[in-house]
């Protein structure tokens, strides 16, 4: 039901230039649903919409949402402590209980050369293209990191 509140309350907010909690309340009931101001409010604030002096508007995707790239820098830069290399594997060393959460950006990052990764507490397999390819996403991640 949220889900489908939420759904509505974007396509009304694009296309109808509202105003008021009530003007969204009322639009909302003739959709067949019925929502308090508290769930309107909490819907509102989650969806990122901002009432600004034409009414309701949908936040711009680019300013609300850090790109993969920007959100793999941030992790390398807060997680990584250690980086090795061994033929076709780059072994990432993180903080214990941090290897998952960077192998995650890792992966949704698309880094160049990258097969895919295997995380532990705080060791990551990452499984390159080639011995090249290793080297390379191994010198990336360091500068990164700043880790000589």
């Amino acid at each position: 039901m949220k889900l489908r509140r939420q759904s509505i309350i974007r396509k009304l907010v694009a296309g109808d230039g509202l105003r008021t909690h009530v003007e969204l309340q009322d639009r909302l009931r003739d959709a067949g649903i019925e929502a308090t101001q508290p769930t309107l409010s909490r819907d509102l604030r989650e969806l990122g919409i901002l009432r600004g002096p034409e009414g309701y508007q949908l936040p711009s995707t680019e300013a609300t949402a850090p790109s993969a790239e920007a959100r793999l820098t941030a992790a390398i830069r807060r997680e990584l402590v250690g980086v090795d290399v061994g033929g076709t594997l780059v072994v990432l060393h993180t903080p214990s209980g941090h290897g998952n959460a960077l192998a995650i950006e890792i992966d949704a990052g698309q880094l160049d050369g990258a097969l895919g990764t295997i995380a532990g507490d705080d060791t990551i397999f990452i499984a390159a293209r080639s011995e090249a390819a290793a080297q390379r996403i191994a010198k990336k991640l360091r500068a990164i990191a700043n880790i000589d």
